[in-house]
Protein backbone atom coordinates (compact mmCIF):
# COMPACT_ATOMS: atom_id res chain seq x y z
CA UNK A 1 0.00 0.00 0.00
CA UNK A 2 1.52 3.60 -0.65
CA UNK A 3 2.09 6.24 2.22
CA UNK A 4 2.21 9.61 0.46
CA UNK A 5 3.26 12.39 2.94
CA UNK A 6 0.91 14.09 5.01
CA UNK A 7 0.73 17.29 2.94
CA UNK A 8 -0.19 15.12 -0.22
CA UNK A 9 -2.85 13.32 1.63
CA UNK A 10 -4.00 16.96 2.76
CA UNK A 11 -4.26 18.01 -1.28
CA UNK A 12 -5.67 15.20 -2.10
CA UNK A 13 -8.66 15.27 0.98
CA UNK A 14 -9.26 18.81 -0.27
CA UNK A 15 -9.29 18.06 -3.84
CA UNK A 16 -12.09 15.50 -3.50
CA UNK A 17 -14.20 17.50 -1.32
CA UNK A 18 -13.92 19.94 -3.41
CA UNK A 19 -14.65 18.04 -6.65
CA UNK A 20 -18.01 16.71 -4.32
CA UNK A 21 -18.77 19.92 -3.20
CA UNK A 22 -18.60 20.73 -7.10
CA UNK A 23 -20.70 18.05 -8.25
CA UNK A 24 -23.49 18.57 -5.65
CA UNK A 25 -23.36 21.98 -6.97
CA UNK A 26 -24.33 20.96 -10.40
CA UNK A 27 -26.79 18.35 -9.72
CA UNK A 28 -28.54 21.11 -6.81
CA UNK A 29 -28.88 23.50 -9.94
CA UNK A 30 -30.66 21.05 -12.03
CA UNK A 31 -33.03 20.63 -9.67
CA UNK A 32 -36.42 21.83 -11.19
CA UNK A 33 -38.05 24.52 -9.07
CA UNK A 34 -41.62 23.72 -8.03
CA UNK A 35 -42.33 26.77 -6.40
CA UNK A 36 -45.17 29.02 -7.47
CA UNK A 37 -44.89 31.82 -10.07
CA UNK A 38 -47.75 33.08 -8.60
CA UNK A 39 -50.90 32.73 -6.43
CA UNK A 40 -53.99 34.97 -5.41
CA UNK A 41 -57.16 34.66 -3.79
CA UNK A 42 -61.07 36.38 -4.21
CA UNK A 43 -63.99 35.35 -3.10
CA UNK A 44 -63.03 31.86 -1.35
CA UNK A 45 -61.07 30.87 -4.71
CA UNK A 46 -57.43 30.13 -4.40
CA UNK A 47 -55.31 30.33 -8.00
CA UNK A 48 -51.59 28.78 -7.92
CA UNK A 49 -50.04 29.60 -10.91
CA UNK A 50 -46.59 27.47 -11.66
CA UNK A 51 -43.18 27.80 -13.92
CA UNK A 52 -43.25 27.16 -17.42
CA UNK A 53 -40.79 24.17 -18.51
CA UNK A 54 -40.56 23.45 -22.34
CA UNK A 55 -38.24 23.23 -25.28
CA UNK A 56 -37.98 22.60 -28.69
CA UNK A 57 -41.45 21.19 -30.26
CA UNK A 58 -41.46 17.57 -31.21
CA UNK A 59 -45.07 17.22 -32.76
CA UNK A 60 -46.25 17.14 -36.16
CA UNK A 61 -45.35 20.77 -38.48
CA UNK A 62 -47.16 21.40 -41.91
CA UNK A 63 -46.88 25.05 -42.44
CA UNK A 64 -45.18 26.93 -39.80
CA UNK A 65 -40.91 27.06 -38.74
CA UNK A 66 -39.05 27.62 -35.32
CA UNK A 67 -41.42 25.71 -34.06
CA UNK A 68 -41.28 25.71 -29.81
CA UNK A 69 -43.22 25.31 -26.84
CA UNK A 70 -44.47 25.85 -23.29
CA UNK A 71 -46.33 24.34 -20.74
CA UNK A 72 -47.93 25.66 -17.35
CA UNK A 73 -49.91 24.19 -14.93
CA UNK A 74 -52.49 26.04 -12.57
CA UNK A 75 -54.13 24.73 -9.35
CA UNK A 76 -57.34 26.02 -8.32
CA UNK A 77 -59.04 25.47 -4.66
CA UNK A 78 -62.55 26.47 -3.46
CA UNK A 79 -61.97 27.59 -0.27
CA UNK A 80 -66.33 28.68 -0.32
CA UNK A 81 -68.55 27.04 1.75
CA UNK A 82 -70.52 26.04 -1.77
CA UNK A 83 -69.98 24.55 -4.62
CA UNK A 84 -68.37 26.73 -7.63
CA UNK A 85 -68.18 25.47 -11.31
CA UNK A 86 -65.47 26.39 -13.61
CA UNK A 87 -65.13 26.79 -17.05
CA UNK A 88 -62.23 27.89 -19.41
CA UNK A 89 -61.86 27.72 -23.16
CA UNK A 90 -59.39 28.89 -25.83
CA UNK A 91 -59.89 29.43 -29.17
CA UNK A 92 -57.37 28.03 -31.83
CA UNK A 93 -56.72 31.83 -33.01
CA UNK A 94 -52.98 33.00 -33.42
CA UNK A 95 -51.72 36.04 -31.28
CA UNK A 96 -49.30 38.19 -32.84
CA UNK A 97 -46.44 38.65 -30.88
CA UNK A 98 -45.42 42.38 -30.78
CA UNK A 99 -42.21 43.53 -32.47
CA UNK A 100 -41.33 40.02 -34.34
CA UNK A 101 -42.48 40.28 -37.15
CA UNK A 102 -44.07 37.05 -38.41
CA UNK A 103 -44.26 35.31 -34.96
CA UNK A 104 -47.44 34.00 -33.65
CA UNK A 105 -48.37 32.03 -30.45
CA UNK A 106 -51.43 29.80 -29.93
CA UNK A 107 -52.60 28.91 -26.41
CA UNK A 108 -54.76 25.55 -25.85
CA UNK A 109 -55.47 23.44 -23.09
CA UNK A 110 -53.81 20.14 -22.73
CA UNK A 111 -55.69 16.71 -22.76
CA UNK A 112 -53.50 15.20 -20.33
CA UNK A 113 -54.04 15.14 -16.92
CA UNK A 114 -52.21 17.41 -14.23
CA UNK A 115 -51.29 15.61 -10.61
CA UNK A 116 -49.20 17.22 -7.99
CA UNK A 117 -46.62 14.38 -8.36
CA UNK A 118 -46.24 15.58 -12.25
CA UNK A 119 -44.20 18.77 -10.90
CA UNK A 120 -41.05 18.02 -11.35
CA UNK A 121 -41.52 15.82 -14.40
CA UNK A 122 -40.73 17.45 -18.16
CA UNK A 123 -43.61 19.20 -19.26
CA UNK A 124 -45.20 18.59 -16.74
CA UNK A 125 -45.98 15.08 -17.66
CA UNK A 126 -47.86 16.59 -20.92
CA UNK A 127 -47.68 14.33 -24.29
CA UNK A 128 -50.66 15.81 -25.78
CA UNK A 129 -48.97 18.88 -27.73
CA UNK A 130 -50.85 18.73 -30.92
CA UNK A 131 -54.23 20.42 -30.43
CA UNK A 132 -53.24 23.83 -30.87
CA UNK A 133 -55.24 23.99 -33.86
CA UNK A 134 -58.21 23.43 -32.62
CA UNK A 135 -60.20 25.17 -29.71
CA UNK A 136 -60.10 23.71 -26.12
CA UNK A 137 -62.37 23.91 -22.88
CA UNK A 138 -62.27 22.69 -19.30
CA UNK A 139 -65.53 22.67 -17.32
CA UNK A 140 -65.72 21.27 -13.86
CA UNK A 141 -67.69 21.47 -10.78
CA UNK A 142 -65.51 22.11 -7.59
CA UNK A 143 -66.95 21.43 -3.94
CA UNK A 144 -65.84 23.20 -0.88
CA UNK A 145 -62.09 22.56 -0.16
CA UNK A 146 -62.07 20.61 -3.52
CA UNK A 147 -59.30 21.27 -6.24
CA UNK A 148 -58.56 20.96 -9.57
CA UNK A 149 -54.98 21.12 -11.62
CA UNK A 150 -55.00 21.54 -15.78
CA UNK A 151 -52.21 22.16 -17.92
CA UNK A 152 -51.91 25.27 -20.34
CA UNK A 153 -49.60 25.12 -23.13
CA UNK A 154 -48.03 27.86 -25.82
CA UNK A 155 -47.06 27.23 -29.18
CA UNK A 156 -44.53 29.49 -30.50
CA UNK A 157 -43.80 29.83 -34.30
CA UNK A 158 -42.88 31.33 -37.43
CA UNK A 159 -44.87 31.86 -40.48
CA UNK A 160 -41.85 32.76 -42.45
CA UNK A 161 -38.66 30.43 -42.69
CA UNK A 162 -35.67 32.05 -41.36
CA UNK A 163 -31.83 30.48 -39.64
CA UNK A 164 -32.64 31.94 -36.13
CA UNK A 165 -36.18 31.88 -33.98
CA UNK A 166 -37.41 35.99 -33.27
CA UNK A 167 -37.83 36.94 -30.03
CA UNK A 168 -40.66 35.60 -28.25
CA UNK A 169 -41.13 37.53 -25.35
CA UNK A 170 -42.26 36.87 -21.79
CA UNK A 171 -41.98 33.17 -20.47
CA UNK A 172 -44.50 33.25 -17.39
CA UNK A 173 -48.42 33.19 -17.32
CA UNK A 174 -51.24 33.54 -15.23
CA UNK A 175 -55.32 33.19 -14.26
CA UNK A 176 -56.53 35.96 -12.92
CA UNK A 177 -60.31 36.06 -11.69
CA UNK A 178 -61.70 39.39 -11.73
CA UNK A 179 -65.26 39.20 -10.34
CA UNK A 180 -66.58 35.94 -11.87
CA UNK A 181 -64.35 36.39 -14.95
CA UNK A 182 -61.33 34.57 -15.90
CA UNK A 183 -58.40 35.99 -17.25
CA UNK A 184 -55.21 34.83 -18.86
CA UNK A 185 -51.93 36.59 -18.90
CA UNK A 186 -48.86 36.18 -20.28
CA UNK A 187 -47.04 39.50 -21.23
CA UNK A 188 -46.35 41.00 -23.17
CA UNK A 189 -47.82 38.90 -25.87
CA UNK A 190 -51.21 38.48 -24.36
CA UNK A 191 -51.81 41.13 -21.58
CA UNK A 192 -55.26 40.14 -20.61
CA UNK A 193 -57.66 37.52 -22.51
CA UNK A 194 -61.10 36.43 -21.20
CA UNK A 195 -61.10 32.86 -21.17
CA UNK A 196 -63.86 31.74 -18.88
CA UNK A 197 -65.79 32.61 -16.08
CA UNK A 198 -66.43 30.87 -12.56
CA UNK A 199 -69.69 30.45 -11.25
CA UNK A 200 -70.72 30.70 -7.21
Amino acid sequence: MAVYPAHQTNMRLSLSLFLALFFCTLVEGQNIDTELYSKSTKDGVIIQNGYNRGGPYTGPVKTHFNVSNLVYYTRIINKKESPIELTINFTADPIAIPNSPDTFVKVFLASDTMTLEKRNLFNYGVKDLESFDQPTEFKRKLNPNEDCLFNVVAIFYQTVESAWSRDRGGNRSEFVLKGKDLYFRMPPQINSLHVGHVSF
